[in-house]
């Protein structure tokens, strides 16, 4: 079967390409892949080509094929696995296969690592070890958008799972947010801090009694408020407030007097800024847990702690990076019930566009770039649908949909832009 993908060779060396695919083994699977969102990871690998830990040496002559935030659909199953996945299930895939001696001796990954499996492409090939390391998720919800941000949803969950607090007079970590405490997040309606707010709301079993969410930029509160309600927060216990800490002359005194003087149990920080992380180790409670989750480009970037604080007050600090397969599991669960992680999603496009958005990932405003491979788009803000309407029956007829999701992409817009493309 022939496969259209996205190739890279080496450094910002990624080119979109036709070939054939070879017959899958008795251990592998053929599929589909429907959708895949851009990651800022694979404009790192693209721009560090056989320098990145996941690169093999030799890209340049056996090219990899990029993007590892995916989902598609199960063609053919090879007889080792018929037992356990079917053609026609839709999948997800954890990437992070923690498989130190892979089959190109180094850590892989699909997307970085694999000539005949990544997430920009038509058709893949996934090899055995993806299933032998627990790593091929089906999917039981609707659309395939959802199960391609799995994910990066996975990376919030892993946050949240990762917090810890004390039991005074023991050496055991109690994990996760305090159930009933008071969480802050800081600079929290970027992509992933709509991805945070919510899952915070939709979670059965953990969550917090007050739910502080602050930015500066108070058109991006606006738009999250209008996504993620009060009303709708408080339907589900919580006390959700969006505070732009930009307007208060003594931020760190309000967001106190908020939390009624005790500080928070957990506090989040969305954004490598200096003045962000001090703000979040002042605002700490008695026992509190700081998670910085928000990676740098600076190897040197540091911010002022309260040690005091450490020594007396029992504060402590925590840092995520991502989600394990249980996450990813969850973050699939959790969207089968109903959580929908459109508000991630600011662009669409095809296959076409990936090779050039990826290489400029940096200098793309907004949240993630959704892409439907076997669709020819260009890389399209959801926000211009309207305008692009005025001349295109397509982006009318997806600017109408997504006025009926709060300006949103759904499961709606994905099912017309798949039929009418």
């Amino acid at each position: 079967m022939k496969t259209r993908a996205v190739r890279l060779y080496g450094k910002k060396d990624l080119r979109l390409e036709e070939f054939e695919l070879p017959d899958i083994k008795d251990d592998e699977i053929l599929a589909k892949v429907v959708c895949d969102s851009l990651c800022m990871s694979t404009y790192k690998a693209s721009s560090q080509g056989a320098d990145h830990k996941r690169i093999p040496d030799d890209v340049d002559k056996n090219p990899i094929i990029i993007g590892h935030e995916f989902a598609g659909e199960l063609l053919e199953v090879g007889s080792k696995w018929a037992h356990k996945f079917k053609a026609g299930n839709k999948f997800s895939i954890q990437p992070a296969l923690y498989y130190e001696d892979g089959p190109v001796g180094i850590l892989s990954a699909p997307g970085y690592s694999y000539p005949y499996i990544g997430g920009d492409a038509t058709y893949v090939i996934i090899p055995n070890e993806v299933m032998e390391m627990g790593c091929l998720l089906t999917y039981h919800g609707e659309g395939y958008y959802p199960a391609s941000l799995a994910e990066p949803l996975s990376c919030i969950i892993g946050t949240m799972h990762a917090n810890y607090h004390t039991t005074p007079g023991s050496y055991k970590h109690k994990m996760e947010i305090v159930n009933g405490g008071k969480m802050a997040l800081l600079a929290g309606v970027g992509p992933m801090g709509l991805a945070a707010i919510n899952y915070v709301l939709r979670r059965e079993d953990m969550k917090p009694s007050l739910f502080v969410v602050t930015d500066i930029d108070q058109a991006r509160l606006d738009r999250a408020a209008s996504i993620y309600t009060v009303e709708f927060a408080t339907s589900r216990g919580i006390d959700l407030r969006y505070v732009n800490t930009g307007k208060i002359e003594n931020p760190v005194e309000e967001l106190k007097a908020i939390s009624g003087g005790t500080g928070y149990d957990d506090v989040f920080v969305f954004a490598p800024v200096r003045s962000v992380v001090e703000q979040g180790d002042a605002i700490l409670g008695f026992d509190g847990c700081l998670n910085f989750f928000a990676g740098p480009d600076n190897p040197n970037f540091s911010a002022m702690m309260n040690f005091y604080n450490v020594h007396y007050a029992y504060t402590h600090i925590v840092g995520t990076s991502g989600g394990n397969t249980e996450d990813i599991k969850e973050a699939l669960d959790i969207m089968r019930k109903g959580l929908d992680p459109a508000g991630l999603i600011t662009h669409i496009g095809g296959l076409n566009a990936v090779a050039d958005a990826t290489n400029n990932l940096p200098n793309i405003p907004g949240g993630k770039k959704l892409i439907y491979t076997h669709l020819k788009m260009p890389l399209t803000p959801i926000s211009d649908f309207a305008k692009l309407g005025e001349t295109d029956e397509l982006y009318k007829k997806l600017a109408e949909i997504s006025d009926r999701h709060n300006g949103l992409w759904s499961v709606e817009a994905e099912t017309y832009l798949l039929g009418n493309s």
